[in-house]
């Protein structure tokens, strides 16, 4: 989950650091791969876990289906770069960024999931 949250936190800076009259690419360099390492990270042990009481096959629900689009995505991506296709790296890791982080991130915290009762369970319970 903490590398999940970071790559959320990450990723807006690396994006960021590209953005403007002012191209910082060193920063969005080093950011970008701690970004990368935290999208890796989290894509597989994402893996490891399972939900068996949602539908499922073998404990793997729908959203598991970002993992293996998380890491083409990431092969994708370098490879553009390698490849001198600037356009193609910015779109495919912002198209990265806003489904893995920010549509996984909301199905993930939905209150019926194991990570919306941990969040949404401790906020009401501040209250």
């Amino acid at each position: 989950m903490s590398l999940a949250l970071s790559a959320v936190a990450i990723g807006p800076w690396v994006l960021w650091a590209r953005l403007g009259a002012i191209s910082r690419p060193q920063l969005h360099r080093a950011l970008g791969y701690a970004w990368v390492t935290c999208m890796l990270g989290a894509a597989l042990t994402g893996v490891f876990i399972r939900d068996f009481r949602l539908p499922n096959l073998w404990g793997y629900t729908p959203i598991h289906l970002l993992i293996p689009l998380t890491l083409f995505s990431l092969f994708r991506a370098f490879r553009y770069l390698a490849q001198g296709n600037i356009p193609g790296h910015r779109k495919t890791m912002q198209w990265l960024y806003f489904n893995a982080c920010m549509v996984a991130g909301a199905f993930t915290l939905l209150p019926g999931r194991y990570l919306g009762q941990l969040v949404w369970g401790q906020c009401l319970g501040w209250l």
